[in-house]
């Protein structure tokens, strides 16, 4: 088996980031997945620009490979009709629309779905999920990253709330969103039974939290700004050099006295001060200077072909653009071309998961609005004189 998701139908009703990008990780896996659109607009990313590569937004592009297009109106009787329809047939349907009330009147409903087909997957994706206090409250990416706690922890001491710059919250509910769906279509073939998903970005985000998550709940002790700094390891950190910055994570006590024998400072190899990792975390600021005042003396390369003959971990500081140029990122398959009916090659980011069985594979473009509605249609047995009547009442 080359593709492990093989078989499988996979209902897109997402837009945006979350849902989109959990819909791409199970096509790359070989799920057909159906992309649904209203007709004449679309996945509101499609309008996220600039950049645009010819009138199709690059932020669209880049979570939308490995799918067909469909353009439906759920606000049409004949459009739900062909929506149960291809409900019936799927294997799982992924939604994003946070009111239960705009759902029912859908067609996207749970119970209704369920209804149709007790074997489907019901995948819900939303700012807050469906229950709680929240529930259906609009939320996006950044509203998560605001509620969930690391935007306040982002920056330095005294620091305005600072965004991460790349979407965190809606690509952590992908990823989980897609992996309860795995989960859920494993369990279905030892029951027989489907289930519903109900994942939330505020969720998610949380968890990013982790072991400050931890430390709080174990002391009740309010985390702080701590900058570029662990506040459980030092030192592992940013690190300036004659000509820039590098990064260090110097983990262990091994790995300390490594890194005491690579940068021959003694005012910091012979100052008790920084004997072990528990006065390290003591005297942090004091270390600090000394290790910059010791790794100005040299350039990035220098210190980074030492560091990295003793195996301490540690690297450059990479801009975005060195990052997707890198040797070893290109050696590993991390940057995909497909070729675009409209546009051309288009480059994006593959997906990070090496399987050696079931590997990913890159087989459609993002999809044009609607591009393969009729094809789709005729799988659902409607004929071309049906498809073209729905098409001028623009049920497609």
């Amino acid at each position: 088996m080359s593709n492990a998701l093989q078989g499988i139908l996979v209902l897109d009703h997402t837009s945006a980031l979350a849902g989109p990008y959990c819909a791409q990780i199970l096509g790359d896996f070989g799920a057909d997945v159906i992309k649904i659109e209203q007709p004449g607009k679309g996945d509101q990313s499609r309008g996220w620009g600039p950049p645009f590569v010819g009138e199709v937004s690059a932020y669209y592009l880049g979570t939308n490979r490995n799918k067909r297009g469909l353009t439906l109106n759920l606000g049409k009787e004949k459009g739900r009709e062909v929506m149960a329809k291809l409900i019936k047939k799927a294997d799982v349907l992924i939604h994003n629309v946070p009111r239960k009330s705009s759902r029912t009147k859908l067609g996207l409903d749970e119970k209704y779905c369920h209804d149709i087909n007790p074997q489907l997957i019901w995948a819900s994706i939303s700012g807050f999920g469906n229950t709680g206090p929240y529930a259906e409250r609009p939320g996006y990416d950044v509203i998560a990253q605001g509620m969930g706690g690391c935007m306040s922890l982002t920056g330095e001491t005294g620091s305005d709330p600072m965004r991460f710059p790349t979407p965190i919250a809606d690509i952590t509910t992908g990823i989980y969103t897609a992996l309860a769906i795995v989960t859920a279509l494993f369990a279905r073939t030892r029951t027989g039974k489907g289930q519903s998903i109900d994942n939330a970005l505020f969720d998610s985000q949380a968890t990013w939290l982790a072991n400050v998550a931890s430390s709080y709940l174990a002391t009740g002790v309010a985390p702080q700004k701590i900058g570029n700094t662990h506040p459980s390891i030092v030192p592992y950190q940013p690190l300036p050099t004659a000509d820039g910055w590098i990064i260090v994570g110097v983990g262990s006590e091994k790995l300390w006295t490594s890194f005491l024998d690579v940068i021959n400072y003694p005012k910091v190899a012979e100052d008790e001060r920084f004997i072990n990792n528990t006065l390290r975390l003591q005297h942090r600021p004091q270390l600090t200077q000394l290790l910059s005042d010791c790794m100005r003396q040299h350039n990035s390369s220098y210190w980074l072909e030492k560091l990295q003959q003793a195996r301490i971990p540690s690297g450059p500081i990479y801009a975005p653009q060195e990052t997707l140029n890198d040797e070893h990122l290109l050696a590993r398959g991390m940057i995909v071309e497909l070729e675009h009916p409209v546009i051309g090659m288009v480059k994006s980011l593959g997906n990070p998961m090496n399987l050696s069985e079931t590997p990913v594979n890159y087989r459609l473009p993002p999809p044009l609005l609607g591009e393969h509605s009729q094809d789709i249609l005729r799988e659902l047995q409607y004929s071309d004189a049906q498809i073209t009547q729905m098409n001028d009442e623009q049920v497609i």
